[in-house]
Parts: C-alpha cells; sequence; structure tokens
C-alpha cells in the first residue's frame, strides 16, 4: 500500500467516529488514452491561465474542426488548430483522443472495478449495508453501490477492515471520506433595485445574460436538449414547470436509486434552480434561460443534504440519460486550497462523451470554494448583481492539487483559479413548490445560468456536428467562456472568473466561426 494511500486511511480513521466509516474506494485506472486526454486539457488550461483577455479562447474555425472529425486533418489543418493554444477544444482536436461511447466507459470502468468486488472484505461490506439498510438483495445491491464512471465503489466498513483494504487490493489508488454536502445557503431578498423591478418581460438574470435577445434573432430556446439537474428534487406542477421533467430518479446516501419514488421537492431549492434553467412566464415574466429544454432531475440532496456517493451515482445517472450538459447547484466547503479528486474521473468520463459539468463555486465568501467546485475539470460559476459587480457571498480562490493519479507528476503541483465563469446570483425570481416564487441570492441561482445558456448555444448552432463527442463540452465551454463580458482583473480572477456570461455574443461568435 502506497503512503498516499496509508495517510489517507490513517486521516479518515483518526477523524471519523464510531466504529465503522463510510467512504469513497476509487480503482487505478492507467489508459494511454486517457493520459494524452489529461495531458492535452492540463497543458491548454494552464496557457489560459496567463491569458489577459477572454477572447484568447476562441476556438479555432467548425470548417477545421470537421476536417479533423472526418479524419481529414492535414498539416496545415493541424497547425490552425494548434494555433489556437488556449482553447482545450481546438487542442483536443490536434491531439486526435480516441472516441468514446457511455458503453464503452462503462465496461472499462467495470473491468477496473473487478479486483475490489471480488474482496471479501468489500463482500462483507456490501452485504452488511444492503440488508441494514432493507434495500434490493446484494446481486442487485452491488450495481447500485459501484460507480462505472468513476471506477470507484462506496462502501460502509469497520475501522480494522479500511485499514487492510489497501493491502488485500492493491489495485485501489485513493480512499476518500463520503462526506456530507448540503445545497449552497441562499438569501431571500425582500427589498429588490429598480434595475431588477424594472424588467418586465422576464428575470433580470435572463435579459442580462442576453438569453431573451437570443431567442429572437437565432430562434434558441432549448428545444430538444435535455439537461440534467441534481438538487433537492422538482415540482413537476408548477405552472412554470408542467411538462418539463422528462426522467427522474430519487437516490439514498450510499447511492441508490429509491424504488417507486415519483417526482417531487423535498424542500425548495431544486424548483427554484429548475426554474431558471427552463421555466415559464405564468408569473407575468419569463423566469426560465431555456424555456423549451427538458430536465433529468436527480435528487441527491433530500432536504437540503447528500454525500459525494449520491452525487457521483447522480452525475452517472444523468449521463445515462441522455443529457447534454449537468447543473449542480450544490457543495461542501473545503477550507484549505487543497482538492481531492472524488470528483476528477466522473467529470472527466462526462467530458469525454461530450458533457459539461456545470457547478457553483459556493457562497461563503471571497478566498473560499466547495467541491464539486473547485475540481479542475469542473465549469465553475461565480454570482454577480444587477450592476455586473461580484457578490460579497460569491467564492472563488487559488487552489492547489499536490497529489493526483490524473495529473502528470511534471505538472504537480498543480496552481489553477475558480470560477470559470460568472452569471447573475443575486435577486433570482424562480419558481418554489406550491405554485409561487420567490426572489434569491446565491451561486445556486447563477449556475443554471451557464447551464441555461449551454442548452441554447447547443440549440442555436451546429456545434454538435462540427465537433466529435471527445472536444464538445470543451468547445462548449470554449465558446461560453471566450464571449464573457469582461469585467474585473485582465483575464481570470477569483472573482468573475474570466467574466460574466453572454449567450447572444457565445452564439455569435459561433456562427461567425461556421458552427
Amino acid at each position: 500500500m502506497s503512503k498516499h494511500l496509508e495517510d489517507q486511511v490513517a486521516r479518515i480513521i483518526d477523524e471519523g467516529e464510531g466504529l465503522r466509516r463510510s467512504v469513497i474506494v476509487q480503482m487505478s485506472y492507467d489508459r494511454p488514452e486517457t493520459k494524452a486526454l489529461l495531458r492535452t486539457v492540463t497543458e491548454a488550461t494552464r496557457r489560459r491561465s496567463m491569458s489577459a483577455t477572454a477572447r484568447d479562447l476562441l476556438p479555432a474555425r467548425a470548417d477545421l474542426f470537421r476536417r479533423a472529425k472526418a479524419g481529414e486533418a492535414t498539416r496545415a489543418t493541424k497547425r490552425h488548430l494548434k494555433s489556437a493554444k488556449m482553447s482545450m477544444a481546438s487542442q483536443m482536436a490536434v491531439a486526435a483522443p480516441k472516441r468514446v461511447t457511455s458503453k464503452g466507459l462503462e465496461k472499462e470502468g467495470n473491468r477496473v472495478l473487478s479486483p475490489l468486488l471480488a474482496s471479501e472484505v468489500v463482500q462483507r461490506s456490501f452485504a452488511k449495508m444492503t440488508s441494514r439498510k432493507g434495500k434490493t438483495p446484494l446481486s442487485k445491491g452491488i450495481q447500485g453501490l459501484t460507480f462505472w464512471s468513476s471506477g470507484s465503489a462506496v462502501l460502509e466498513i469497520g475501522k480494522d477492515d479500511l485499514a487492510r483494504l489497501g493491502k488485500e487490493v492493491p489495485e485501489i489508488s485513493d480512499i476518500f471520506p463520503n462526506r456530507t454536502l448540503t445545497e449552497p445557503p441562499v438569501v431571500e431578498v425582500t427589498s429588490l433595485p429598480a434595475n431588477v423591478t424594472e424588467n418586465k418581460a422576464s428575470a433580470w438574470g435572463v435579459q442580462a445574460i442576453g438569453a431573451l435577445a437570443a431567442w429572437g434573432a437565432y430562434g434558441a430556446r432549448g428545444r430538444g436538449i435535455r439537461i440534467g439537474v441534481l438538487d433537492t428534487g422538482i415540482d413537476p406542477t408548477h405552472p412554470d414547470l408542467a411538462g418539463k421533467v422528462a426522467s427522474w430518479a430519487e437516490f439514498n446516501n450510499i447511492g441508490q436509486i429509491v424504488p417507486g419514488s415519483s417526482p417531487h421537492d423535498s424542500g425548495e431549492h431544486g424548483s427554484h434552480v429548475a426554474g431558471t434553467l427552463v421555466g415559464g412566464n405564468s408569473s407575468g415574466r419569463w423566469i426560465g434561460v431555456a424555456p423549451e429544454a427538458k430536465l433529468a432531475v436527480g435528487m441527491v440532496l433530500k432536504g437540503g443534504t447528500g454525500t459525494d456517493a449520491q452525487i457521483l451515482a447522480g452525475i452517472e445517472w444523468a449521463i445515462e440519460q441522455g443529457v447534454e450538459v449537468i447543473s449542480m447547484s450544490l457543495g461542501g466547503l473545503r477550507m484549505g486550497p487543497d482538492v481531492l479528486d472524488t470528483y476528477t474521473r466522473t467529470i472527466i468520463s462526462a467530458n469525454r462523451l461530450g458533457i459539461p459539468v456545470v457547478t457553483a463555486i459556493g457562497n461563503d465568501g471571497s478566498q473560499t470554494s466547495g467541491a464539486p467546485g473547485n475540481d479542475y475539470f469542473a465549469f465553475t460559476v461565480g454570482a454577480t448583481n444587477s450592476e455586473d459587480r461580484p457578490a460579497g457571498f460569491s467564492g472563488g480562490r487559488t487552489q492547489i492539487i499536490r497529489v493526483s493519479r490524473y495529473i502528470a507528476d511534471k505538472h504537480l503541483p498543480l496552481v489553477y483559479s475558480k470560477p470559470d465563469v460568472s452569471a447573475p446570483g443575486v435577486a433570482v425570481k424562480s419558481s418554489v413548490p406550491g405554485g409561487g416564487w420567490k426572489t434569491w441570492s446565491g451561486t445556486s441561482m447563477a449556475t443554471p445560468h451557464v447551464a441555461g445558456a449551454i442548452a441554447l448555444l447547443l440549440g442555436a448552432t451546429g456545434v454538435r456536428a462540427a465537433v466529435s463527442s471527445s472536444e464538445l463540452a470543451y468547445i462548449l465551454q470554449d465558446l461560453i467562456t471566450s464571449s464573457v463580458e469582461e469585467l474585473g482583473e485582465a483575464g481570470q480572477d477569483h472573482r468573475y472568473g474570466f467574466g460574466r456570461i453572454d449567450v447572444l455574443r457565445a452564439i455569435g461568435f459561433a456562427t461567425e466561426l461556421g458552427y
């Protein structure tokens, strides 16, 4: 067992209480094509951190991507793609990573899990977990306790068994605590400035990011796009949300789907987020950025609280539902700049399948962040007000990865900044259960503005046809980031990221580039 793994286990044993620990066990994953992908993304992201303007992040022209996708890239094509040095998508096209499918990734994830599942210690843990919780029989329970998208499993395990697990299964690379995460705290706003109340056609954020204008200019309202939203649930009977739920699942605290559950909101947070994503105009104002999109809703925060296992299970389920973007207004506060790899592989899997994972940075103020929003590969969002000022509660900081099985040693320690972009998150009006509306502030409110903007960008352009799935998530992020309203410091900073999003400009840039 490596010193790194010994330290992880010792910390989990020392910091926990009682005789058992709830942990996420991740297996080694050492495929050459994955290493090549990670190297490309890491190097492009490191370069973009030195950019003085978001416009440097614009991807190459669509015709270059089409040639690369068709296997017809000449040296000149590759040279032009490579010249867009700060575009992750352009560098991915040069690297030409192996194209994957969801089924292929699932097969590979299950392969790396096989040594863990053969362990007697793990079998005992699974048996106790399923029998004590009164869930499905063990043969089905194993499926609900493992996650192919991250090559990991959730275990509730005794301290002695945990201490020897790494020796019994040498293929284990990491063991993380199965932490408790929450919806970021939000504040209801009662005193509204005039530039909020005087927006009569829509909630002010829908107008501020250019969504209203994009509906008119490009006919883009999200039709045909499916968004995954992982939160407290949804009120499907709300007049702004009726008919918007395409699929539903509720997850328990060890990541299993709760049988017989039907769509509902265990709080209010999920319905508010869903309203900003796809809500209609029953209140007299449009509240949703992409009102014709549909949702795959996963309840991972029952009553506002969930675990890493629930969220990992929810991301994997959303991938399996065929979503094209995932929105997560949730997080667990990290007191220091160091980042755990708990979510990295799952986010990478989603990205490889063309799905951006949009996350909130957290509501604990400057120089704080939360997981998974602090993950290197997450597309992370901070909050602004109606005057384009950063919200005081909005997080953001310099992050450090000291040890990682994903980042090459030559890049470690890896220092980077979050958030990536910002969006309206102060005094945002949206739907709540029971047919009403409330005006809230939080990075939870900013995150669905970005996920909704990606839905509009997908619907208004031919970007999906122009690029391969391995490049799609990155080109969407490049287009959203490169088109922001640049605010704050030159380049990326801790308050705005690269700037406040502008989806009208993003679609305009995409169209100009031939997408």
